[in-house]
């Protein structure tokens, strides 16, 4: 292996290179025996032909960070240093971003700073949340148990969006297909047929005449459509990044007719999970719920959470402003209101997580079955369209002779 070094010689001078040595322990006593007073030492990655390391290309995922938490709460229960367990995991991920953050990070515990500081460094990728629930464990001294939790509660958390986005691959799957299927024949197929019945120079039926006018427009202006779509896309994305908007368009959603319900019981879900590990974790409430609305995915959730925040500060109960909001459940309120009157808010938190996540199961399971009777018909109005506009002017045509 080769490793890059900086350090100080005999004489006080600053150098650093590079040395080859089968493992570090190696390298750390040639150094040594050189008289070099090491101030970093780095394993250098091999790196293959060809191989290209983008940072956009290499996104750290949550399944990267479900197995980081989990291969760390394993290795920190088996007693092994913090500093050794990042060193494995290192060779144990397969993203090279993630690799390079994870020994930045063994580098800054082995310095002597703590997990969570380390973590927090990198704070794209760790969320608050994590390193909230990381600080709470060293301060217990309890970080294999806190690891642990944290590790279940992060997998719970992507098996139920795994499942939520896995049921809707296939209506979305279909409805690509369906709008790939509909361009080609708009550009390709009607123009042939529409040319013939254009020959005839007959009056065609207003069905027909939008058709042709589709197609036509379509194949002579689908760079201006595309080029619209992408600055509509743009436009959107620039205006919900302001704190207006996006607490309108956050609200409006949970007023959907068919997909209000589900976003609703996503952000509990998220709210409660997150919270009932914050707790549990030890984390103060006043903190854990700064941290939550940080993490819940919702401006106008955000918000409330942010309020109670301040009112839990100034003495009042958690569930005071929770029961003036429409759009939490009353459910809600008055469980969190039991939860911290007995002391128990963890595991009333816990209980309305497991509950939320069950209804969001038979939610998805419902609107599937919804989605896809609907897609059905959508297909056959359209195909029922496209046909009846190339027929009727036949038709026409056979019945004037």
């Amino acid at each position: 292996m080769i490793f890059q070094y900086r350090g100080k010689n005999k004489n006080g001078e600053d150098i650093e290179g590079f040395i080859e040595a089968s493992n570090k322990s190696d390298a750390v006593a040639t150094l040594s025996e050189q008289g070099v007073a090491i101030l970093f030492l780095e394993a250098q990655a091999r790196k293959k032909i060809f191989e290209i390391n983008l940072p956009f290309l290499n996104r750290v995922k949550t399944k990267d960070l479900v197995l980081f938490s989990r291969q760390l709460a394993v290795m920190t229960t088996a007693t092994l240093p913090i500093v050794q367990s990042l060193r494995i995991l290192i060779e144990q991920t397969d993203n090279q971003n993630f690799q390079s953050v994870i020994s930045e990070i063994a580098d800054d515990v082995e310095g002597g700073e703590r997990l969570s500081n380390a973590l927090d460094r990198h704070n794209k990728i760790f969320s608050p949340f994590f390193v909230a629930m990381v600080r709470s464990g060293e301060t217990s001294g309890s970080i294999d148990r806190v690891l642990n939790y944290l590790a279940d509660e992060q997998e719970k958390d992507y098996a139920l969006v795994s499942k939520i986005k896995g049921a809707m691959i296939y209506p979305a799957f279909i409805l690509a297909a369906l709008g790939g299927v509909g361009v080609v024949m708009m550009v390709y197929v009607v123009p042939k047929i529409t040319s013939i019945l254009l020959e005839t120079g007959g009056e065609l039926p207003l069905a027909t005449r939008v058709l042709i006018g589709t197609s036509n427009f379509l194949v002579t202006w689908w760079w201006a459509l595309a080029l619209f779509i992408i600055s509509v896309v743009f436009a959107l994305r620039y205006v919900l990044r302001q704190e207006g908007p996006r607490k309108f368009w956050d609200r409006l959603k949970l007023k959907l007719p068919i997909f209000g319900s589900l976003f609703q019981r996503i952000y509990i879900v998220r709210f409660a999970r997150s919270m009932g590990t914050l707790v549990e974790g030890g984390v103060p409430i006043t903190t854990s719920l700064n941290i939550v609305s940080d993490i819940v995915g919702n401006a106008y959730y955000k918000d409330i959470i942010d309020r109670t925040a301040r009112d839990v500060q100034d003495g009042n109960p958690i569930a005071s402003l929770f029961l003036k909001s429409k759009e939490i459940p009353p459910m809600i309120a008055h469980m969190l209101s039991v939860g911290e009157k007995t002391g128990r808010i963890s595991d009333v938190l816990n209980k309305m997580t497991d509950f939320y996540a069950r209804e969001i199961e038979g939610l998805v399971a419902n609107l599937i079955s919804l989605i896809e009777p609907m897609i059905m018909v959508v297909m056959g109005v359209g195909v029922g369209i496209m046909v009846a506009a190339v027929m009727m002017p036949m038709y026409n045509m056979s019945s004037g002779f």
